[in-house]
């Protein structure tokens, strides 16, 4: 396979499972490529040195300047505080480094678009981070949608729900701070999960009614003390999307305060002639929905039939670590111009509108309207 370096800029949580993906690379099958991790940045040392027991890994750094002037990188990943996003990823482009970014792209739609132009004028290939389309589930869905088998489209739900915040002993960091995560927050955090798939098919809202809801006011800082948190918990955005020449309403939720959800991805579209809906509470099944004289929703277990085919047994159900492989896979075979037709990772073009999104629903929300994008 061709070697392609890579460098992780902040090697917290994501940093560690990207790391994690590239050790497992031989389980894939069908790819050409391999990503061989040379290089890691990070201001703290205790995750620096997490980065050790990786024998390529020959860059260990607090000063991703430092990254940025290897010539082993070819591509950097880069997972900082949403406040960091723009400032790094420029530099990134600026180093002639192709870049693999997390969202939501920038802090806001400004800072979004900056990174746009800077990403259109390097001519680098630039992708931003969105795992879960990458499942069985997430596949055949879109795979239902394309194939036209549902009928008119009435309605789509997509959310993304976490419970972690309803503990109020948790600890604030600082996603709970609109100065580091700006002034979205939950909507920066999932938003890109709930969205990615809508964009992708096509459906872009274009006005929305949005009800945004803040949690506790403070949590623990860690020392001994309180500190304030400001940034929105939950949002549900009430859409209209064009699908067909008609008006459909499409649901966005973005929570990380929603009661017995641990870590829930979840899609459904409805049609006149049929439906389909998968979540990850399930992660083997797909539900689909048939019209006729009677109705009824049938289940089938999808196994694991990734996009980019691996040694896993297909009787067996995928979980995060795969999906995080998977998206890897498909970064780096577009890259190389051989996708093949499978699903790619989340476009510059699809971060931005993300972005668009949030505004207007900052807007809604502190209007009280329905708010055109």
């Amino acid at each position: 396979m061709k070697k392609i370096g890579i460098g992780i800029i902040g090697g917290g949580l994501m940093g560690r499972e990207m790391a994690s993906a590239f050790a497992r690379w031989c389980a894939l099958m069908d790819v050409e490529v391999q990503p061989e991790l040379v290089a890691v940045a990070d201001l703290v040392e205790d995750v620096r040195n997490w980065f050790r027991r990786i024998p390529s890994c020959t860059q260990i750094t607090g000063d991703y300047h430092e990254l940025l002037a290897n010539p082993a990188v070819d591509v950097v990943y880069v997972a900082v505080p949403h406040n960091l996003h723009e400032k790094i990823y420029c530099d990134v482009l600026a180093a002639g480094k192709d870049l693999f970014a997390e969202k939501p792209f920038g802090m806001d739609l400004a800072s979004a678009r900056r990174i746009a132009e800077a990403a259109q004028a390097s001519g680098l290939f630039v992708r931003c981070s969105s795992e879960f389309p990458f499942l069985p589930g997430a596949q055949r869905v879109m795979q239902h949608v394309k194939e036209g088998t549902l009928g008119r489209i009435l309605e789509v739900v997509a959310a993304f729900h976490h419970s972690s915040d309803l503990d109020a002993s948790k600890p604030a960091n600082w996603k709970r701070k609109s100065a580091t995560c700006g002034e979205i927050g939950v909507l920066g955090d999932l938003g890109m999960h709930a969205c990615h798939i809508p964009l992708r098919l096509g459906w872009r809202p274009q006005r929305l009614f949005a009800q945004l809801q803040k949690g506790y006011p403070q949590r623990p800082d860690g020392r001994g003390g309180m500190a304030d948190c400001d940034t929105w918990d939950n949002a549900l955005l009430h859409c209209w999307t064009q699908i067909g020449g008609h008006a459909v309403p499409l649901r966005l939720e973005m929570k990380r305060m929603a009661p017995g959800e641990t870590n829930t991805w979840y899609i459904e579209v409805l049609g006149t002639e049929g439906g389909v809906r998968y979540t990850t509470k399930e992660p083997k099944t797909l539900w689909l929905f048939e019209n006729g004289k009677e109705q009824f929703w049938k289940k089938t277990d999808l196994g694991f039939c990734m996009p980019f085919k691996t040694v896993t047994g297909g009787i067996f159900e995928p979980g995060f670590p795969d999906i995080i492989q998977q998206m890897w896979a498909a970064y780096l075979m577009e890259r190389e111009g051989l996708l093949g037709g499978r699903c790619g990772c989340a476009t510059v073009e699809e971060a931005v509108a993300t972005q668009e999104i949030f505004a207007a629903a900052l807007a809604s929300h502190e209007l009280g309207v329905v708010q055109a994008l």
